[in-house]
């Protein structure tokens, strides 16, 4: 298979980004948001996909953090999606379970080409850090819708908001990991009985 990587840069008004990824890589990354818990996130995101992965955003954080988080996940998707080059020879469908301490949550994830999210994910603050949670689903649906991945996230238990969040990213990681792992039975092809996904 060619190099499965992707630059994708994105500047409006309200943000400059650049991310880019290398799906084979070895889970390094580099992330700088403005937002000291969504970087912590994204490495978390990066580490347990096994991407590496480099974003660098400037958003408007003087109004809020809104933009920042829902154009980076826009700009992530897009680059997986560009490196995935048509979902060529992937398993396409991935899930995991992830437990931290007194969370558990499960992510199932199909490269479909038929972006969607499920969102059954509650937080018992409104804030981690100086982030609002209800940030966390504008960052999962801008990441999905721009991915083409179907993606059905759900806390089953938890109390502790970070563990939450956390455990989230990083099931949709690990998800994601099985996902775009190389099936050799594809032969190359999208695994999809219409021949294109």
């Amino acid at each position: 298979m060619a190099n499965r990587t992707a630059e994708v840069v994105r500047e409006t008004k309200e943000t400059q980004i650049r991310v880019r990824i290398d799906l084979d890589g070895v889970g390094q990354s580099t992330i700088s948001t403005g937002i000291g818990f969504f970087d912590h996130m994204l490495e978390s995101f990066a580490r347990h996909g096994g991407f590496d992965l480099e974003v660098e955003t400037k958003g408007d954080l003087h109004i809020d953090m809104h933009h920042t988080v829902e154009d980076t996940g826009i700009v992530i998707g897009q680059a997986i999606n560009k490196a995935l080059d048509g979902f060529k020879g992937v398993r396409r469908f991935g899930h995991a379970y992830i437990p931290m301490d007194e969370t558990l949550t499960r992510c199932a994830l199909d490269l479909s080409n038929r972006p969607y999210l499920i969102w059954k994910v509650e937080f018992k603050r409104p804030k981690v850090g100086e982030m609002d949670t209800e940030l966390f689903k504008e960052f999962h649906h801008a990441f999905a819708m721009n991915a083409g991945a179907c993606v059905h996230l759900e806390t089953l238990y938890g109390d502790n908001t970070h563990h939450v969040a956390e455990s989230g990213f990083k099931a949709l990681a690990r998800a994601l990991r099985a996902a775009v792992e190389i099936d050799p039975k594809t032969q190359g092809r999208a695994p999809s009985t219409k021949g294109v996904l």
